[in-house]
């Protein structure tokens, strides 16, 4: 076993573990990627402000999001396809963000579904929505969650029309993966991985029963491609924050006209986000987007951040540019690739170090202090 010492160790660990077309799902954006790579680039574009001789003993990075404590100001964001990069990868995901303290939110488009989650884990969770053409398979979603006791809905608007990623069309990606010659040798080189997928769910799992054409995974796939719908408006938010009742969170913001919208329509928080780089390539990366709508809408309501975090010092940029929280995904799918549960603990245990000595050397002991004082902008 390697030495894992950062976010890169575990991705590098992920791409020889995971089959290539899973992992390219995962690790890829749409068109030339360019908005992708600018996540990544535009967050280490930023400097930190080096302080020294000031008392940081006794430092915490302990706060809240939407009202729930939280270990750091972290939450594990929606994936899809999650349980093909390590078997029953969402429930083994959920139990360590548990263990940890921290958010997890499982995706429409997961493997394992609403109830397997909920089956291995003792608080709640949260749910993310896709809005479907079929309005009453998505009010059936919101009242699963319900019962499954999830504690806040996060609403993704980004997704209207799907963005092309080249990768998957290149690969052939699908759920199980194609037997082609080239995945079949590739599948070959990975045996770990095959035998866990023997044993582990292998389909949609918010979706099975509810499809006509039966529960196949290629019928699941289509229906799925054809349900995502152009027409979502605001009136639609307004109608699942009615049905849904608690904490709403809307995901995808990227413009300030759109923050104030989803102010006026009852946001608990709002995440500034580009679906990380997978859907409009050539929009501005997420951390050029946050301190604007920080500005507009930050005393209305809770400004989150999504998009290129891979290490601790990432969460602090975002934190000093006014993001109340900071959501995970890539770093997340990554760890789990690579490792499975024990990954992801490893994971969230490198960003709260990072983080920590981050917060020591910028002369901060508490991240709820954290402000434009730590950073230097480009």
């Amino acid at each position: 076993m390697p030495v894992i010492t950062c976010v890169e160790d575990l991705r590098l660990l992920a791409k020889k573990r995971v089959p290539k077309a899973f992992y390219d799902y995962a690790d890829s954006g749409s068109y030339t990627e360019a908005t992708y790579k600018a996540n990544t680039n535009d967050l280490a574009s930023i400097k930190l402000r080096q302080r020294v001789a000031i008392n940081v003993e006794h430092r915490t990075t302990r706060t809240t999001m939407i009202g729930q404590e939280v270990a750091m100001p972290v939450a594990i964001a929606p994936t899809g396809l999650t349980g093909m990069q390590w078997a029953n990868g969402e429930m083994l995901g959920a139990i360590a963000a548990e263990k940890f303290g921290i958010p997890f939110t499982l995706s429409t488009m997961s493997i394992c579904s609403i109830e397997d989650v909920a089956s291995v884990t003792s608080k709640p969770f949260w749910f993310q929505l896709y809005v479907m053409r079929d309005r009453g398979f998505v009010k059936e979603l919101i009242q699963r969650a319900k019962n499954a006791k999830c504690s806040a809905l996060v609403l993704t608007l980004d997704l209207q029309i799907l963005g092309q990623r080249h990768k998957d069309l290149k690969n052939g990606m699908s759920v199980p993966p194609k037997l082609t010659l080239a995945n079949v040798i590739d599948l070959a080189t990975k045996p770990a991985w095959a035998l866990r997928a023997l044993t582990g769910r292998k389909t949609f799992g918010n979706l099975v029963g509810h499809v006509k054409g039966g529960d196949g995974i290629v019928t699941l796939s289509q229906w799925t491609a054809s349900q995502f719908d152009p027409t979502l408006s605001w009136d639609d938010v307004a109608w699942i924050k009615k049905e849904w009742g608690g904490k709403l969170i809307l995901k995808g913001i990227l413009d300030v006209e759109d923050a104030r919208l989803a102010v006026a329509a009852g946001a608990d928080a709002i995440v500034v986000s580009n679906h990380g780089g997978r859907q409009l390539d050539g929009a501005m990366s997420s951390i050029q987007a946050l301190p604007a709508i920080v500005d507009a809408v930050g005393h209305q309501t809770e400004v989150w951040f999504d998009g290129g975090i891979r290490t601790g010092q990432d969460i602090l940029k975002a934190t000093a540019l006014g993001a109340k929280g900071s959501m995970i995904g890539r770093a997340f799918l990554y760890s789990l690739g690579a490792m499975g549960e024990a990954g992801v603990t490893k994971m969230l245990e490198i960003l709260q170090s990072e983080l920590d000595v981050s917060m020591a050397l910028t002369g901060t002991k508490d991240i709820r202090e954290v402000n434009k004082s730590s950073i230097i902008l480009p």
